[in-house]
């Protein structure tokens, strides 16, 4: 996979971006925000979705109703079919794909419902988001699937000295 190093030097890296998550707690949330909106930026200036697709491969969106409805009206089926066809009730009660990589993706990984894709898709990998403190968990989990997230998150400790 293309960026595999970005994802493998996270890895090895994990116990200091965990220990350097752990102290963003304590800082001010609009200067946290701010390094990782930066970063963001950064890391997708050389990070391209469409030469990955990682997350689309390994991982699934939440669905939420509203994003079922509309996902099923462009598709032209019932709600009820769509939820039956494609999703099931992961162990927290949220409704995700029933498999992996997503039924949408497309071989050059491209997203055959990109214009009414989920809200969580949109949002992804969620560096951009206010108030990153209160997602850090998500963010660690991200480190894992997402080379950008993984680039980003190697630079944390260094931004927080």
């Amino acid at each position: 996979m293309k960026y595999q190093q970005e994802l493998d030097d996270a890895y090895e890296n994990m116990e200091e971006i965990t220990k350097a998550f752990k102290k963003l707690g304590k800082k001010k949330h609009n200067k946290v925000d701010q390094v990782f909106h930066e970063l963001h930026d950064e890391a997708f200036e050389k990070i391209d979705c469409l030469e990955c697709g990682n997350c689309c491969k390994t991982t699934s969106p939440i669905f939420r109703d509203i994003d079922g409805k509309r996902i099923a009206k462009k598709m032209k089926m019932s709600h009820a079919d769509f939820e039956k066809n494609y999703l099931k009730k992961d162990s927290d009660g949220d409704w995700v794909l029933k498999s992996s990589p997503c039924v949408f993706l497309a071989e050059d990984n491209s997203c055959n419902i990109y214009d009414y894709r989920p809200q969580a898709c949109r949002e992804y990998p969620h560096t951009d988001r206010k108030r990153m403190i209160s997602i850090l968990d998500l963010t660690l989990k991200n480190v894992e699937v997402c080379p950008a997230v993984a680039k980003i998150a190697l630079e944390i400790p260094n931004k927080f000295i």
